[in-house]
């Protein structure tokens, strides 16, 4: 087995957002709740603070630690999951084209996810998330000119 590289440390602090603002819902009822002075005083605030605290500091570590790819003359391998795990590899033969996205969270903090599309229709594409941009352009760039040597 290859040595798998982490992704970019940023990573963690972009799903920390995103899951911030994704426990923010929550949040605003509790605090509803409370205000409306039905149960006492911290009965529903306090555990679901505590609960998106765990969420928002948490997780994302977890989700950071639990993915990784290894790049190799001719093929990106992405490892991924906590309870579900999956270890995919992707032939440079089989890459039909590659995207490099970005997303507003992710353009303040220089990071990018590279997408590889494949030939066939089941998981066709496989997305790398929490890359430094330049990584994802040169990482592209590299399975590119990869598949140019093969199609000569």
């Amino acid at each position: 087995m290859e040595d798998l590289t982490k992704l970019d440390p940023r990573f963690v602090t972009v799903t920390r957002i995103r899951t911030a603002l994704a426990t923010l819902p929550l949040l605003i009822a509790a605090f509803a709740l409370e205000g409306a002075d039905i149960l006492p005083f911290g009965v529903v605030l306090i555990p679901v603070v505590l609960l998106a605290a765990f969420i928002i500091f948490r997780i994302p570590l977890r989700r950071y630690a639990a993915r990784g790819y290894a790049m190799s003359d001719d093929r990106l391998r992405v490892v991924r999951g906590l309870l579900f795990h999956s270890d995919t590899v992707v032939p440079f033969g089989r890459v039909q084209h590659i995207d490099v996205d970005q997303g507003p969270l992710e353009r303040a903090f220089g990071l990018s996810s590279l997408t590889v599309h494949t030939a066939g229709t089941h998981n066709a594409s496989v997305n790398l998330p929490g890359l430094a941009t330049e990584d994802a352009a040169a990482m592209r760039e590299e399975i590119r000119a990869h598949i140019k040597r093969e199609t000569l």
